[in-house]
C-alpha cells in the first residue's frame, strides 16, 4: 500500500485516505470488531466489503472532509484514521472523529499524537477557530486522551446511544483555537 507523508510527527504520520483493496479488508475488519465500534457507537450496525468499499470511496471523493490515515512512520502500517467532517464556513468549525484498530497501537499515545497533528492543521492552515467531538461516556480512555490535548467538556446528551442493551450519555467536547498550543507537524516548511 502507498501511503503519502502530509502531516509527520514523531511516531506517526498523516496520509490521506486511500481506498486500496488492503485498507478496505482492514477497515472492514475494524468495523466489525466490538472493541473498535463500541467505542464509537457503532456495534449495531454491521459493516461489509462493499459498504466499507462505498463509504471510502465517497469519503475520497469529498473534498470537504479532510479524513487520513494513522500510519507508523517506521514501518508504514496503517494503525487507525482520523479527520475533520461537518464543517461550517461560517463558525469556522469542524467535527473530529478518530479511531485507533490495531489493538497493538492503542493507549500508547498515538491517538494523541495524531490528534495534535490534526489540531494543528486546522487551526495553522485550515483556518479553523473550533473543533468538536461527541464521544460515549463509557470511553474512559478517549476521555482522557482528549483531555491532554486540550478539549474542554462542554456538556452531554443523557441516554443518547443505546450500547448492549442499556442506554449511555454523549459527552460533548471542543477546543478552540485560542486554547491550542504547540508545533506538532515536523515536515512543514514555515
Amino acid at each position: 500500500m502507498k501511503y503519502f507523508k502530509k502531516l509527520v510527527g514523531e511516531r506517526i504520520y498523516l496520509s490521506p485516505k486511500g481506498v486500496s483493496e488492503e485498507e478496505i479488508e482492514k477497515f472492514t475488519e475494524w468495523m466489525n470488531d466490538f472493541q473498535v465500534s463500541d467505542y464509537i457507537g457503532r456495534s449495531g450496525e454491521i459493516t461489509t466489503l462493499l459498504g466499507e468499499k462505498e463509504w471510502l470511496e465517497n469519503s475520497a471523493k469529498n473534498n470537504d472532509n479532510k479524513n487520513f490515515d494513522i500510519i507508523d512512520l517506521n514501518n508504514d502500517k496503517l494503525i487507525g484514521t482520523i479527520g475533520l467532517e461537518n464543517f461550517n464556513r461560517i463558525a469556522r468549525s469542524a467535527v473530529l472523529g478518530i479511531f485507533i484498530g490495531d489493538e497493538n497501537y492503542r493507549g500508547n499515545g498515538y491517538g494523541t499524537e495524531a490528534i495534535k497533528l490534526l489540531l494543528e492543521y486546522a487551526f495553522k492552515y485550515l483556518n479553523l477557530h473550533s473543533v468538536r467531538l461527541d464521544l460515549l461516556d463509557v470511553n474512559e480512555r478517549a476521555h482522557k486522551c482528549y483531555l491532554k490535548c486540550g478539549f474542554k467538556d462542554t456538556g452531554k446528551s443523557r441516554e443518547a446511544i443505546f450500547l448492549n442493551g442499556k442506554y449511555h450519555d454523549k459527552l460533548h467536547m471542543d477546543i478552540l483555537e485560542s486554547e491550542f498550543e504547540g508545533s506538532y507537524i515536523k515536515n512543514k516548511n514555515i
